[in-house]
């Protein structure tokens, strides 16, 4: 029976191999510091948190999430420690909340491998808190226990790392919060949760030892997956793939999907485009499609867990069998060697056949939902486009490129971001895992900015979207040539120092107007002659042509240009800026890095897999982009007489 804990009270652990599952509102930070007798941690060493995962017996996530999964093996701490502290700490940052009294009470449940719950806390009672301890785990004559703590800090996380004794200890949050920032930049922002203060709970875990136990918690690569918020499944395949998406879905009541034919008794449901619920088809797409990345991303969590579970039992087995002196008399020890390394085979032989029935699952899924999509979700070999129609309206989302891992790199999950768009993007013209030389990786590059510019110019409607280029070298002019030579852009595009500043100041008079606007309640008091329509900034080869003043400029567009209809779309290579130092960080920091060449550098919300981004090209020999913008053009001119 699970323990539903207030704070202040304790609870016997049963077991010493557990799964610490933390569910918020919000991304949070997770961490756990170990201390000795006094509860006086020794040093960072310590310290388990995103810049340092891993500790003796004790594994946390490597990014601020609104769900974690913590591993813990009591077994495998140091003698001299006696207290596992749990801590959250909400991320520092623009658009960040600043306390635990602005989102959900955090909800914190320790549990089994298999999933069963033993005790759960939920943090109540946090205003101005921005880092809390939530519970401990700790040793009383030998036997461990759990309590629920809830301390809370308005001083953050550096003043809660002082009061356990922490030498240092801003110094260490600085670093903490460094490596969230880092890994929140790389992380693809996940849609909306279906309803506030929802708790997740999943009732699977680790693969079982094959004698009847648990297995030992196996850590995840590369961060512990958090709880999978879907419900248990109910196929009679046994697959954890479910076609019904019960969690793909919105807040607001919708109309009934379409759904599935029902399926041969024994066998998976058959994938249907659309299945997840939505006011529109648009909608139920997007949904479908961010339940299919979490799908995939959680189906390669648990291969790559109970792969490293079967390495580390062999691992031990071998080392048992390897120091026992009666096993170098006649044939036993190579008869222990060869029953582990056979185990190891069968463990990860199972775990690869639930991998593959869940791959093929997916992959079915792709091939009826590809394509259903519409030209916003759809890539540029998609016939949806020879049918292109300028919009009436704004999409929910667009595709900017696609998804996949090393274990099926023919399943592709498009990337989808919502629209207007919530942060800008930096396409890295700078060195990546790929072989391409550096002239050459400047202009795929730009031509991978000139194809999204295309692809947000032919999903808006015709007046509501503007593109403004600064080239300040002219070194583009032959990725830029579609947009050019279609008439789509607000302005040709923009050379010299002196046409940066006047671009820069133009947009920057747009964000401020509109702003002041805003808070005023007064948008009709903005002047005629401004544009309302949204405005893309396309930047190529940064810093080159940028004085401080334009530097600054930029980074304020960066910053508060999407809340007000400016987003910005940089081609730089970010060793060009080395002179800034880190000035730049931030400005860096708030855009979505995305590379011309496939490159392995995104990271889920969900488990934090380093996902390999491929940008979205035209076939070859296809005319499509200029097809498409000949049509926008048209409209323009259309909708101006």
């Amino acid at each position: 029976m699970t323990a539903e804990l207030v704070r202040g009270q304790n609870h016997t652990l049963p077991q010493t191999r557990l799964e610490i599952r933390v569910s918020a509102g919000s991304p949070v930070v997770a961490g756990a510091t170990l201390g000795d007798e006094r509860g006086t941690v020794r040093g960072a060493e310590w310290i388990a948190h995103p810049a340092s995962h891993r500790v003796p017996g004790l594994e946390v996530s490597r990014q601020a999430a609104a769900d974690h999964r913590l591993a813990v093996d009591l077994d495998a701490l140091p003698g001299s420690v006696h207290r596992v502290t749990v801590l959250l700490a909400l991320p520092l940052g623009p658009g960040q909340p600043a306390r635990f009294g602005a989102v959900a009470a955090p909800f914190v449940a320790v549990t089994g491998l298999d999933g069963t719950e033993i005790a759960t806390f939920t943090l109540t009672g946090l205003d101005t808190e921005s880092a809390v301890s939530a519970l401990e785990l700790y040793r009383r004559q030998g036997v461990w226990k759990v309590r629920a703590v809830g301390q809370g800090y308005a001083a953050g996380l550096a003043g809660m790392l002082a009061d356990q004794g922490v030498a240092e200890a801003a110094e260490v949050a600085a670093s903490i919060q460094e490596a969230v920032a880092s890994g929140l930049a790389r992380s693809v922002t996940p849609p909306p949760r279906t309803s506030d203060g929802e708790r997740v709970r999943h009732p699977a875990g680790p693969p079982a030892s094959g004698d009847g136990g648990p297995a030992a918690p196996a850590p995840p690569d590369p961060a512990p997956a958090p709880p999978d918020p879907a419900p248990a499944r109910t196929e009679t395949s046994g697959s954890p793939v479910n076609y019904a998406h019960p969690r793909r879905q919105t807040s607001a009541p919708p109309p009934p999907p379409p759904t599935a034919p029902p399926a041969a008794p024994g066998q998976p449901a058959q994938p249907v485009a659309g299945d997840a619920t939505g006011w529109s088809m648009g909608e139920r797409l997007y949904n479908q499609i961010w339940g299919m990345f979490e799908d995939l991303a959680r189906a390669v969590a648990a291969y790559r867990s109970a792969v490293d579970f079967a390495e580390s039992r062999m691992d031990q087995e071998l080392d048992r069998a390897l120091s026992d002196p009666r096993s170098r008399i006649g044939g036993a020890g190579d008869r222990a060697r060869e029953e582990a390394r056979a185990k190891h085979d069968e463990l990860t032989g199972r775990a690869r056949e639930a991998l593959e029935r869940d791959l093929a699952q997916l992959a079915a899924e792709s091939a009826v939902v590809e394509p259903a999509l519409p030209a916003a979700y759809a890539g540029w070999g998609n016939p949806v486009w020879h049918g292109y129609r300028v919009p009436m309206e704004i999409p929910m989302a667009l595709r900017i490129g696609d998804l996949h891992l090393p274990e099926d790199i023919g399943l592709r999950i498009p990337l989808l971001v919502r629209l207007p768009l919530e942060r800008g993007i930096w396409v890295d013209s700078g060195r990546t895992a790929s072989e391409t030389p550096g002239d050459r990786l400047r202009t795929l590059a730009m031509e991978t900015a000139v194809a999204l510019a295309a692809r947000l110019l032919a999903v808006y409607p015709a007046d509501e979207f503007s593109v403004h280029v600064i080239d300040p070298a002219g070194s583009a002019a032959g990725p830029l040539a579609p947009l050019v030579d279609a008439g789509v852009l607000a302005g040709p595009p923009t050379a010299g120092a002196e046409g940066v500043s006047s671009v820069l100041a133009h947009l920057t008079r747009r964000v401020d107007l509109v702003q002041m606007a805003i808070r005023a309640g007064a948008a009709d008091a903005l002047p005629p002659d401004l544009d309302t329509a949204e405005q893309l900034l396309i930047v190529n080869d940064f810093p080159h042509g940028f004085d401080d003043r334009a530097v600054t400029q930029l980074r304020y567009l960066a910053d508060e240009g999407p809340s007000v209809g400016v987003h910005l779309l940089m081609v730089a290579d970010r060793e060009d800026t080395r002179a800034y130092g880190p000035v730049l960080d931030p400005l860096w920091r708030s855009l979505l890095r995305i590379t011309p060449v496939a490159d392995d550098h995104l990271a889920d919300p969900w488990v934090g897999h380093a996902w390999t981004y491929e940008p979205l090209r035209a076939p070859q020999g296809s005319r499509v982009l200029e097809q498409v913008l000949a049509l926008v053009a048209a409209a323009r001119r259309a909708g101006y007489r």
